[in-house]
Formats: C-alpha cells, structure tokens, sequence
C-alpha cells in the first residue's frame, strides 16, 4: 500500500474546511464538527436547524463534483478492505465519537481553535492512535 503526498491538495483541502468552520461560527454561532451536524439532521429541533445542517451535508458528498468540474476527472479513490471491514470500522469510529464527544473536524479544527483543553487532548488521542493503527495495519498485520 502506497501513501501518495499531497501537500497543495491537502493544504487546499484544509483552508477550505478553516473557512467554511469561521462561516458557519460567523454567521450561525455554530461549531463544525460534521458527526455533530450529521446527528442534528437526523434530528433536528427545528426547519431552520434542518435547513443549514442539510446544506452543509450536500456540500461534503457533493464536493468530488466540484474536483470533477475543477480538474476534469473524479477523485480516484481505493479501498483496499472488504465491506465487513468498513462496517466495524464505521462502528468503532461511532463508539469514539460518542465517547470523545466529537470528531476530528469538531474538536481538530474547531476546539483548537478555541484553546479547549478537551479537545487538545481529544486530538492528541486521535494522533496517537491514528500512529498506531497505521503501524500495526501495516508492519505487523502486512497490509
């Protein structure tokens, strides 16, 4: 498995997200952590509240159109795991946002941005096992 670096993309990518988290902050007084808004749409207390979480959500599924429109081709994604293995993925993903109180958009992007303390560990956590993971996946099961 090869990991492609891609520092303009990613920094692209990144300054994107910063900007639409200050939008949303500047314009609603809302934090961007996308399990957060994902859960308020599922629920949500009012149409307002439906309306600005559903946008947003269109936004981010919507958005390898806008690489297709951009650079002419779609984003070329791979992966290399069985759908068993994305559904306990996904599943222990939920449990850790639960626990953390939040995700990585929430707390990486937004918490930090705050100087919450929760979220400075919350992302050092996520790091660290993110390191792990990556390790065990690839040194010791092979993949």
């Amino acid at each position: 498995m090869e990991t492609v670096f891609t520092p303009f993309q990613s920094l692209g990518g990144g300054m994107l997200i910063g900007f639409a988290a200050v939008l949303l902050m500047a314009f609603l007084g809302r934090i961007m952590g996308a399990t957060g808004i994902l859960a308020g749409l599922i629920q949500p207390d009012s149409g307002s509240e439906f309306a600005w979480r559903a946008a947003l959500v269109a936004g981010m599924v919507t958005g390898p159109l806008a690489v297709l429109w951009v650079t002419g081709s779609m984003p070329a994604v791979q992966v290399p795991l069985s759908v068993a293995m994305l559904i306990i993925g996904g599943f222990l993903v939920g449990i850790g946002v639960t626990y953390g109180s939040g995700c990585t958009s929430g707390h990486g992007v937004c918490g930090l941005a705050r100087l919450s303390p929760r979220s400075a560990v919350a992302v050092v956590t996520f790091m660290l096992t993110t390191g792990v993971t990556v390790f065990v996946v690839r040194h010791v099961l092979g993949g």
